[in-house]
């Protein structure tokens, strides 16, 4: 007979959220994956009585600049470890006056403007064309807005993120153009997000809104997105300590499926 494996939820952390502050830890896994070491050793626990892996994108400190983090030995290492599902944090500037700082934001589309990072684990052998229409898992994302609207934070869903290379911020002429086709812009979702969709895992992105991007004629400036990155680390702490409780072990949704029909 075979056991029963145990349901897991899987926490990215990105800027400004370097350990999960979310339960006693009671295991650190250093894993080695084929694409090499993810950002950094991911460490376990329970939250609300749900198996919960945290795994800090940039590792502590923020030593990994966006460009350079390993992808895919992240979302690998958590899959080995038994993830089903992720909600990856990620700090993003907004696009829209309705957006401000310290807004949460769960986008439902992205476009991709990054240039140089591998982006499938697909290299070779076998080829995949894996669907990404929908590229965010629509259970996991109503579940956190639900939760988020319970606690009156402040939430919007529905808008689209576009992620670029980085580690610059963008020209004014380039903010004024992704304002055309988005709501939010950041550097970490891809190709993250659609490895997790290869891997069949469900993913949603909780993206906190740091700063308006340089088309609202006010500059970009490191320290303020530190500042009100602080401010929100308590919030979206309080978040996830109810979303992940309640994520349904079930799945719902079509990602587990997502490579059925996708080879050639």
């Amino acid at each position: 007979m075979t056991e029963r494996r145990e349901p897991t939820v899987a926490i990215i952390g990105g800027s400004g959220v370097y350990e999960s502050g979310l339960f006693a830890r009671e295991d650190t896994h250093r894993v080695s994956t084929p694409w090499g070491a993810p950002s950094a050793p991911i460490e376990e626990g329970h939250v609300g009585g749900m198996r919960t892996l945290f795994l800090s994108r940039h590792a502590p400190g923020h030593t990994i600049p966006a460009h350079r983090v390993n992808y895919r030995a992240n979302i690998d290492a958590l899959k080995s470890l038994g993830a089903d599902a992720i909600f990856a944090i990620n700090s993003v500037g907004s696009l829209r006056e309705e957006l401000p700082p310290g807004q949460f934001v769960l986008p439902t589309q992205f476009v991709d403007w990054t240039r140089n990072r591998p982006t499938t684990f697909f290299d070779g052998g076998r080829t995949y064309h894996v669907g990404m229409a929908d590229p965010f898992c629509p259970v996991l994302v109503e579940t956190a807005r639900a939760v988020a609207q319970s606690r009156s934070f402040p939430v919007a869903t529905g808008q689209t993120y576009v992620c670029i290379e980085g580690p610059r911020f963008s020209t004014r002429a380039e903010s004024r153009l992704f304002r055309t086709f988005a709501d939010v812009i950041g550097m970490t979702l891809v190709p993250e997000c659609q490895l997790a969709r290869e891997r069949e895992m469900c993913y949603a992105a909780i993206c906190m809104v740091t700063d308006y991007d340089v088309w609202a004629e006010r500059p970009v400036d490191a320290e303020e997105v530190v500042r009100v990155l602080r401010a929100n680390v308590a919030r979206v702490r309080d978040l996830l300590r109810e979303v992940v409780p309640t994520v349904s072990p079930e799945r719902r949704c079509s990602c587990r499926n997502a490579l059925e029909g996708a080879g050639l």
